[in-house]
This record gives structure tokens, sequence and C-alpha cells, in this order.
């Protein structure tokens, strides 16, 4: 997990309706109880009307933006074209839950809480972190911890307690499959609706929701490498690692060996969690480079994070830019914290004093190496995965030369990061759209500084369009999938979509990874 990291996308159980009788959630063993949950100033409309817009995921992003919009209509924006806007929000799983892999026990988050969904924009939000802690009886006593840092599993209660106020208009269990032209407009020809295709995971029903507006805020998928089965029973990404390990492994039939693939924060966490879950199981870190190294956070690196500098980033040369966000890839990819890495290297220092040969630690890092391939180990009482392992060690003595060595392990854990390219499959209908059509079956999707997705000139309606969340870092920089900038761009997009003068279109056109 990046320290700023957005993850994959949130959820809730039953369709509609608030639920007013003193919710009670439950995450991973941890449960929140509270008292009533008051509804949003967002209302739910009939479902055979066009809504306004369609988010499509319930993440951190369209949670921000549902925030964003609750607030305006709160304060009786006079710029927001209505004070009733047709909402809905659809979602892949079955209930809210953030990161809900990588709840580990003491795990913290790796930014400040108050980049919640709303201080940024509006500190007088009742959806600031704060707000939070003071409805739930906790305000003092978080205070007291002296840390601006919350445990993961509280910031995920909060983001859930957030979303609970808008239950009323979002529908979980929706995988969203298409997103279509509805109508056009007889005279110019310029869609004027959208229309976006959704199957509900637990019915198989199909259901239909028209729109003027569809934002597409997916979040991440897991990046599994080639060189590794995806779907093999025993190799499991980072982002299932809290919520599937128990479910292969139930009560008193632990592993015995562990694979941990990865040198990022997830796979640091997830190696750092085996020995005290499996005390006994072997855990084998596998990174590519010397050693693990420390995410940058310091304040001057830091400010890469503020929204203001979005403008910046956009704005430069694209060469430029790509260059700038290399650069800056050491404040949220393949880095640790520096205090975990500090409690790890204590754990190892230990192993040497209680073992005379390293071959018998039950923690070991194993740099320098990258994974050939993986294989399927026939026959009972032997771990079921051999993978093999190029080890490059020696290229940096005089033998000049990689070798090659075998592990045998009961479950690879794969923390390679994530892809978010969900919108191109979801976008796949409305391609002749694209500025000079969809000859080009390579084209990728672009968009404005605005994060209007840019089309032929007259192809869409001056009041309706598609929009992406949280997979722009290309063109809006590191922050654009983390948590650090949703406030401040939840009320962007709500300016853009029900600001009552459209929102002109700005910026050179740009491509989405």
């Amino acid at each position: 997990m990046s320290p700023h990291a957005v993850p994959l996308t949130p959820t809730r159980s039953n369709g509609s309706g608030n639920n007013m009788n003193g919710h009670v959630s439950q995450t991973n063993g941890h449960r929140a109880s509270r008292q009533a949950v008051p509804s949003s100033h967002l209302q739910r409309f009939p479902d055979s009307e066009v809504q306004d817009l369609v988010c499509v995921g319930f993440g951190p992003a369209s949670l921000a933006i549902a925030v964003a919009l609750h607030d305006a209509i709160d304060k009786g924006d006079a710029a927001l074209g209505t004070s009733t806007p047709k909402v809905r929000f659809l979602e892949r799983q079955q209930q809210f839950a953030w990161h809900a892999g990588m709840l580990l026990p003491g795990a913290k988050m790796q930014i400040t809480f108050i980049k919640d969904m709303a201080t940024f924009r509006d500190p007088r939000s009742e959806f600031t972190f704060l707000n939070y802690l003071h409805e739930n009886g906790r305000l003092v006593s978080f205070t007291n911890l002296g840390t601006f840092l919350p445990q993961r599993i509280e910031y995920e209660d909060y983001m859930r307690w957030c979303a609970e106020h808008f239950e009323e208009v979002v529908e979980y269990g929706q995988d969203v499959t298409s997103v279509d032209v509805s109508r056009t407009n007889p005279q110019t020809g310029a869609a004027e609706e959208f229309k976006v295709t959704s199957t509900d995971q637990t019915t198989g029903r199909q259901t239909t929701t028209r729109a003027k507006h569809v934002v597409i805020a997916a979040g991440g998928r897991p990046s599994i490498p080639k060189q590794i089965p995806a779907n093999h029973p025993r190799v499991i990404h980072s982002s299932q690692y809290a919520t599937h390990i128990d479910q292969i492994f139930p009560p008193g039939q632990g592993p015995r060996s562990v694979a941990v693939i990865g040198g990022g924060q997830s796979a640091a966490e997830c190696f750092h969690n085996i020995h005290s879950r499996y005390p006994g199981c072997k855990s084998n870190l596998i990174i590519r480079g010397a050693a693990l190294k420390p995410s940058d956070d310091s304040p001057f690196v830091n400010e890469i994070f503020d929204p203001e500098r979005v403008d910046d980033i956009w704005a430069q040369d694209p060469v430029l830019r790509a260059e700038a966000i290399a650069r800056d890839k050491a404040t949220n990819y393949g880095v640790v914290r520096i205090e975990l890495l500090e409690e790890i290297y204590t754990a190892m220092y230990t192993q040497r004093i209680l073992y005379d040969s390293e071959d018998d630690w039950p923690q070991r890092i194993l740099n320098h190496r990258t994974i050939d391939n993986v294989e399927e180990l026939p026959g009972s009482g032997k771990a079921p995965l051999r993978l093999h392992i190029r080890n490059e060690t020696s290229t940096f003595s005089a033998a000049k030369k990689p070798t090659h060595e075998t592990l045998d392990v009961d479950l690879v854990v794969v923390a390679s990061g994530y892809v978010r390219n969900a919108h191109e499959e979801m976008l796949r209908n409305v391609r002749h759209l694209m500025p000079g059509g969809d000859q080009d079956s390579e084209k990728r999707w672009s968009v404005n500084r605005n994060y209007k997705v840019q089309t032929a000139d007259g192809a869409v309606a001056p009041d309706a369009g598609l929009w992406l969340q949280g997979c722009n870092e290309k063109t809006h920089g590191l922050s654009d999938s983390l948590l650090s900038i949703l406030a401040v761009r939840g009320g962007e997009m709500v300016e853009n979509i029900f600001g009552s003068e459209q929102q002109a279109d700005y910026g050179a056109v740009a491509e989405v990874q």
C-alpha cells in the first residue's frame, strides 16, 4: 500500500434506504457501534428518471464528490445550478470497505487526518474527521494520542461513517459493464444522455441507469506479474491479505512457508505480519533491489501533494512532467515508512542472536531477486508452489553472473501495485465520440484539466459529459490516485457538473495512462 493510496473501491449490502436504528458496522473483527446516522441532502429519485450524475464506484473519490455536493446544498451555494440534484452511485462490492485486505493490527495511516473528505475544502463541514470523532465520542481520547496519524481501521471506519449518510443514493453489488449513448439531439447529433449498464452480483439481473453525466471512479485493480499464476488458490494480491489468508488456512492449518513479492509498504506490512499471525512459519520477502527503502515524506517534498500543485503539474511540458513524476516516485511507490523499517530490522537483528545460521531464520529478505516462473508441485505433504528465482547478487561481485535457485512455499503474496484502466473497457461502446473517431483501437481516452473526457467537437452536448477520477497520474500528478486532494477535487467536480454556469474545458488535451 502506498503512503497516500486510495485503494480498491468500497461498498454497501442492500439497495437503498437508511438504517436509522443504531447502525453497527463490522470489518475483520473490528466493530464500531454508533447512534443513528442522519441522511444527507442527497435524495433518491425514481430509477426511471434521467439522473444528473451517475458515479461508477463508491470509493473515496466518489465519496468526496457526495460530501462536497451535500455541503454545497447545505450552504445554499448560489453557484449550484440545482438544490435537488439527481445522483446515483453504483458500487461493485457488497458493502463499504476501504483497503479491507490491509487492515492489519496496529497499521497506521501515512497521511495526516486533516486530508480527510472535507477539511481542505471546508473545515466547517460536518464530514471532517474531527467531527466524526466528536460524533462517536472519541475526540478527547484521540487528542491524548498526540498524533496526526490515526490507525487505518479508524480511518476506514470514518469513511464508512461518511458513506452511511448517502445510503439512499448508493447501489451496492452492481458491476458496471458498459456506458453507452442513450439519447442524441435530433438536430445536432450530440449525445445528451448516457446509459450505464450494470449487473447485480447477487441476482444476475441487468439494469440500466440513464444520466447526463457519468463519472468513472472505479479504483485500481490488482496487478499480478505475468510470471505468476493470477488465479491460483495459493496466490493472493496484498489487497486480499487480511480478508483471504484465514480462508486459505483455517485454524491449526497455518502455512509453513510464505513468499511475499515486492519492496513497498504493502509488501513490508504483510511480511512483518506473517510471523505474529503464524508463529513458526517462515516468511521470505523477495525484492529486486539491494534493500528496502524509506519513503520521503519530508515537508518540502510533501508539497507535491498540495491541491494547488495540480495546476502547476498540468501546465508542465509533458516530457518535463514525466521526469518530475519519476523523480518523486520515492514518495509513494516501492518505499516503506521508516518506523516499519526499524521494526523489521529490530526483529531480524534478534534472529542473529537466536540462530546460528541465517538459513534457520523465520524471516528473511532475499534481495537482488526476480521471479522467472512459478511451478505447481504435485503430491500431498509438499508445499504446493515452487518459485524459480533469478539471484543476481553475484553480479555485484567478481562472478558477474546471476545464479538460479528455487523456493517451495505454501502461499505467495504479490504486492505489485494496481492497474487503473477499468474505464477503457467500460467506455468501449462510446469510442466513436473520441476526437477523430475510433479508427485507432490502441488510442487511449484523454481528459482535460477538469477531468472531463475529451470528445470530438460537437459530439457531446455542453450540459452532458464523461469524467474520469483516479486514473490521471500522468497528467495530474502523483496525488491523482491518492487521498491527499480528494476534498478539494470533490468540490471542483461539483462545480464542473452542477455549477449554474457550465465550466469551460480548459488546458491542452492530455492522454490518460
